[in-house]
């Protein structure tokens, strides 16, 4: 009965006090008490730290291809932040892809989910039409991580 107690209050904790759950199955995880851990809900939270990276991944995509786009849209305009950022995008996704090599499994269908919110920043930022812009990402992912590539 104790047991039951205890496994209701574990899931009782998700919704309550996400922290005070976290730390209360780890404790319990580590004690070999699977029993008592909250599995449902930690098999979620594991898919959902895979599901976070990928939309890191998106994300860092979104910001690369955006600059990438102003670059070649508005070599009047280019400057020096641009370019850094362009840069420091390539560092960050490319690092993102050594601590975890199986994203790049995903990485052509991430560039082609980025690059549609890409051509929206892009206009915005440009003040072009998105007309203006290719309608499909005109970089292949090698020239998207390669430092010496220049849009």
């Amino acid at each position: 009965m104790q047991a039951k107690a205890l496994e209701a209050t574990t899931q009782d904790l998700y919704d309550l006090d996400f922290f005070e759950w976290t730390a209360h199955n780890a404790q319990l995880l580590r004690a070999g008490r699977f029993h008592e851990a909250d599995i449902q809900h930690i098999a979620e939270e594991i898919e959902d730290m895979g599901t976070s990276e990928r939309r890191q991944l998106e994300s860092r995509l979104e910001v690369l291809l955006t600059h990438m786009l102003k670059w070649q849209a508005q070599p009047s305009r280019r400057g020096p932040s641009w370019m850094a950022t362009i840069r420091v995008q390539r560092i960050r996704v490319a690092k993102l892809l050594r601590k975890m090599p199986s994203l790049r499994n995903t990485l052509q269908e991430a560039v082609h989910e980025a690059y549609e919110v890409s051509v929206v920043l892009a206009a915005s930022q440009t003040r072009l039409s998105e007309d203006t812009l290719p309608q499909r990402c005109p970089f292949t992912v090698e020239q998207l991580l390669d430092p010496a590539f220049s849009p």
